[in-house]
């Protein structure tokens, strides 16, 4: 088998540099085991100075060759792109703002099932109880609530008889 051939356009002495120098450990190991396989160490002695084994250090070499240094970095993806549009997000935080209408919606506060349904009924995309969960935190929605009212609370009725309250003496008061 033909041994993988390392790009020398930067120098060992570059790639120490470049090691001593990276935030990232993971790079900077991937750096000194290249620099230490240009110097003519062993490609498995390499990759065990730099904690990798010999196949891994292979697959680094070749992505050395293709971008230099930039190129031994860690490519994370942004993740999987949310499923509602971002006028989509606007309206369902809003409905969630707004609150549900007891008569029309038949609970008198939202849980994240119901949350799934509405999204279901209306945009035609399902989320489970976590998704609808993380949607909610990355729209800066809190999972916690204020206590629901019930629909035929009087409150006149009841700032009267706070007002009463106010008024009368205790009779324990002595």
């Amino acid at each position: 088998m033909r041994a993988l051939m390392i790009r020398e356009d930067v120098p060992r002495g570059e790639l120490r540099r470049l090691a001593e120098t990276e935030d990232d450990p993971r790079v900077a190991r991937r750096l000194l085991a290249i620099a230490a396989a240009l110097e003519g160490m062993s490609r498995a002695a390499a990759a065990r100075i730099a904690g990798m084994d010999r196949q891994t250090l292979r697959d680094w070499v070749i992505r050395y060759n293709r971008g230099g240094p930039a190129g031994l970095s860690d490519r994370w993806g942004d993740g999987r792109p949310c499923r509602l549009t971002e006028g989509r997000q606007a309206t369902l935080k809003a409905i969630v703002l707004q609150g549900p209408d007891p008569e029309v919606d038949g609970v008198s506060t939202w849980r994240l099932v119901d949350l799934c349904r509405i999204v279901r009924e209306r945009f035609g995309v399902t989320y489970s109880e976590t998704g609808m969960g993380r949607l909610m935190r990355a729209l800066g929605l809190s999972w916690q609530t204020p206590r629901p009212r019930h629909a035929e609370t009087n409150r006149a009725a009841q700032e009267a008889f706070k007002k009463e309250l106010c008024r009368s003496p205790r009779a324990d008061q002595g």
